[in-house]
């Protein structure tokens, strides 16, 4: 048991790993590309990088079929749309928003989605605890210490990433409630592609695309598509089927650490004592939030 919890948490940490230091190259693509065309191809990777996986577990898979829940005509048809809509949206803000912040203020910043996932989760009816609370408090300070200036001015960067951390926040509900009423990776698959699409479409209209551009951004492009989206994304699909969902939580918000590790160790990017102190809280508000139902003794007794 002891064995397996450790795999479960060091696949959950790497994904962290992965997904903070993206932020890192989502920042150096942008030097070369447009935040669409960055999208647009990083998720067509993704994408495309999900098949050798859905080959290999076809026979497994169709096993599996039946057992799926059944839901509604709508739902298979127009749930993945939706799921690939929202992702290009959040995706979008963040990569547009990143243009004008650091690459570790936007790591914490879209980390809040944390908190506002519980938020939504009124409007299903789900309690708000205490630690949500004292969560938020955090948060809020951490907020304004990291992004606003002494003349109470919010950086563009930092407004737009936050947008786009309550697109991820509705993208983390709708994805509670699709994948386990269908297959979890075509699922994933299906989102990308529209991502992938809706970004390209963007691109065309707002942005140049050249080869040599492309071809510049070869190495941030690559890490983004294959290992935050097609590796990342999948780790987590499988980890969480069996990791204890609050602690899983907990592991992936420090993605927002490795962000401002990776920022400061790639692109020199520097926080001052105030904005260090701001994100140190909203890493404390993220962690309140998910401490209320965390509890070790039930999730490491044996089975």
């Amino acid at each position: 048991m002891k064995n397996k919890q450790f795999s479960t948490n060091s696949l959950l940490l790497i994904t962290a790993i992965i997904w903070g230091f993206a932020f890192v190259a989502q920042r150096m693509g942008m030097d070369y590309i447009g935040p669409y065309t960055f999208n647009a191809i990083r998720f067509a990777l993704g994408a495309i990088s999900l098949y050798p996986l859905i080959i290999y577990n076809k026979r497994q898979q169709r096993k599996l079929e039946p057992e799926l829940v059944k839901i509604k005509t709508w739902q298979k048809k127009w749930g993945g749309l939706l799921l690939g809509i929202v992702l290009f949206s959040a995706a979008s803000l963040q990569q547009i928003g990143i243009v004008y912040t650091t690459a570790g203020k936007a790591g914490f910043i879209t980390g809040l989605y944390v908190l506002i996932v519980a938020f939504i989760g009124l409007l299903w009816k789900q309690k708000l605890k205490v630690t949500l609370w004292w969560g938020v408090g955090f948060a809020t300070i951490g907020m304004y210490l990291l992004s606003v200036t002494g003349d109470f001015k919010i950086a563009t960067g930092d407004i737009i990433v936050l947008i786009g951390a309550l697109f991820w926040a509705i993208h983390v509900q709708l994805t509670g409630y699709l994948s386990p009423r269908t297959n979890a990776i075509r699922l994933a698959q299906y989102q990308f592609f529209i991502c992938s699409i809706l970004s390209f479409i963007a691109a065309f209209v707002f942005e140049k695309i050249t080869i040599s551009s492309i071809i510049e951004a070869t190495y941030p492009l690559l890490y983004g598509g294959f290992l935050s989206v097609g590796i990342a994304y999948t780790m987590q699909v499988y980890v969480q089927k069996t990791a204890h969902p609050t602690y899983a939580a907990i592991i992936l918000s420090l993605e927002a650490v490795f962000a401002a590790i990776g920022g400061w160790l790639v692109l020199n990017e520097t926080l001052s004592y105030r904005a260090l102190i701001g994100c140190c809280l909203m890493l404390a508000g993220m962690l309140a939030a998910q401490l209320d139902s965390f509890n070790p003794k039930k999730m490491f007794k044996k089975q």
